[in-house]
């Protein structure tokens, strides 16, 4: 797999050099090439990590808008159909999310058909909601879709540890590529992973949907990648026989806990039979050689999420077209200094005095600025005067003029960027304002939501729980209602007919209170 390895090198190496700037961004540390002259003469290295820093707001507003509520199972028969229109309120939305969840928790004893298997409803969505607990993607799950928005890509690898439970690796866009199959758009062919360890040698696995090939550098490197000539099978370092090890970078089969431990049921794919191992012919087993790991699972476990990509492309960062304005920004801002600093004194002159020269010919300065000086003529026609002071303000306008640019070209609300001055804006006003940040984040719900539960749906068959299983990824909504709004939507829908106690199903009330509170006697109705 020569060909393969120095591929994933090539793709990494091109890359690393624009993660590494997006990444420089994020953190502040920005190109500051522009500095004049008279700052660094000015100034010296005072402000030499000077920088306004937005583009952090740029990727944090994005990322706090992304957070998974659960899984549900993509079943037809569990989705609440849209209006006749095909058109619904942020009401509709609302009542449909709340049905589906209550489907999604328990289907009513029908089941998800993976192949071959019926596995309930019920005991996938405690199955997800163990899964994605026990790997705390809480927290990971953010730190994810971060570095998808900083880089534009970020990645996930899913695979059982040594005791068989699903575990779900957070992964840098520096160290993974992937390559999609040109007959299956959409499909990851293959992937590789390259980091370097503490005794600096670099390790390299190449992850198909049969196999884990696992490389490592023969000699020692710092800084670039080596070339893929130096690249040595894993397993060559490692005393023949020597069993595959789980690892952090997930390359490994679980190990057996005891003689009587079974590996996760998987259909068609059982502890007794060496069907497992058939899946991968031609290919050694992982105890015989250790640089080869058989996949049994089907797919390559590696997850691609990719930041407003275009077809056959990676992601994009949300900082790449941030970072010219940041440049501009930057600039303004120590202009403003530099400015700020010559005209801290006013600058004086004087006419009419007669001028000294010293050896050289050079005119000697007659007075000596200062507060404790005073300037004294002889000629009683002499004049003194002060140049007018610099006018700051036209600093302050260009740099909340970048501000605005700022939130124009990345579709971010200004006043995540502007400290709103005046009368505080109304709530409507700033939904309006957020339209097109919004639509962003509803359009990253999509895209990521299909790689969640491709990842998830893995994770349930490393498990256990049936191949193939189709899950719907459930968001917190991105535009959340007041409660107030939420009422006053429902008391709309009863003016059209909307049943007394389907409207206090919608409010939050459980099945046995609307029905105490719909008893004649019990409770007056609710207004017309």
């Amino acid at each position: 797999m020569n060909q393969d390895i120095e591929q994933a090198l090539v793709r990494i190496r091109d890359g690393s050099a624009r993660y590494e700037k997006a990444g420089r961004y994020y953190d502040g540390d920005h190109d500051l090439a522009f500095a004049t002259e008279k700052f660094q003469n000015t100034f010296g290295t005072l402000f030499r990590e000077f920088a306004l820093n937005l583009c952090p707001v740029i990727c944090d507003a994005l990322k706090d808008k992304l957070r998974i509520t659960g899984f549900g199972v993509d079943d037809a028969g569990t989705q609440a159909p849209l209006p006749a229109s095909g058109r619904e309120d942020a009401g509709g939305r609302e009542q449909r999310f709340m049905l589906n969840n209550a489907r999604r928790r328990y289907a009513g004893g029908t089941g998800v058909a993976g192949r071959g298997a019926c596995v309930p409803a019920g005991d996938l969505n405690s199955a997800t909601r163990r899964i994605w607990q026990r790997n705390r993607m809480g927290t990971r799950a953010g730190e994810i879709h971060k570095e998808a928005h900083k880089t534009g890509d970020a990645y996930a690898i899913v695979w059982p540890n040594e005791l068989g439970e699903a575990v779900i690796y957070a992964n840098r866009a520096a160290n993974i590529t992937v390559v999609y199959d040109d007959d299956a758009p959409g499909r990851i062919a293959w992937a590789a992973k390259v980091w370097r360890l503490a005794d600096k040698h670099v390790r390299l696995n190449l992850m198909y949907p049969d196999r884990i090939e696992k490389y490592i550098s023969k000699r020692e490197s710092e800084g670039a990648l080596p070339e893929w000539k130096e690249f040595v099978p894993a397993g060559t370092r490692a005393p023949a026989g020597a069993p595959a090890a789980a690892s952090a970078s997930g390359v490994a089969l679980p190990a057996r806990r005891d003689s009587g431990s079974r590996r996760p049921a998987i259909e068609g794919v059982t502890p007794e039979e060496p069907a497992w191992q058939a899946r991968v012919p031609a290919f050694p087993t992982a105890s015989a050689f250790p640089a080869v790991v058989p996949n049994p699972y089907g797919v390559v476990p590696v997850f691609h999420f990719a930041n407003n990509a275009d077809l056959g492309t990676g992601g994009r960062s949300e900082l790449e077209v941030a970072m010219p304005i940041q440049d501009g920004l930057n600039k303004s801002v120590l202009d403003m200094l530099v400015a700020m600093e010559f005209s801290a004194y006013r600058q004086r002159w004087a006419a009419g005095i007669e001028i000294e020269y010293d050896q050289e010919g050079k005119a000697v300065a007659p007075f000596t600025a200062g507060i404790d000086h005073l300037w004294i003529a002889e000629n009683p026609n002499a004049r003194f005067g002060d140049f007018d002071a610099a006018q700051l303000e036209q600093f302050l306008k260009v740099k909340d003029s970048f501000r605005i640019d700022m939130a124009s070209v990345t579709g971010t609300p200004l006043h995540y960027f502007l400290q709103q001055s005046g009368e505080i804006a109304s709530g409507e006003s700033l939904k309006r304002s957020e339209t097109r940040f919004l639509a962003k984040v509803r359009d990253r719900q999509e895209s990521f939501g299909q790689t969640w539960a491709d990842a998830m749906s893995l994770a349930l068959m490393i498990e256990g729980h049936g191949r193939d299983v189709s899950l719907i990824t459930e968001w917190e909504e991105a535009a959340p209602m007041s409660e107030r709004e939420v009422l006053e939507n429902i008391l709309l829908k009863r003016q059209i007919g909307l049943p007394v106690d389907q409207a206090l199903i919608e409010a939050g009330y459980g099945a046995a209170d609307v029905a105490a509170m719909t008893q004649p006697g019990t409770q007056a109705p609710l207004p017309a």
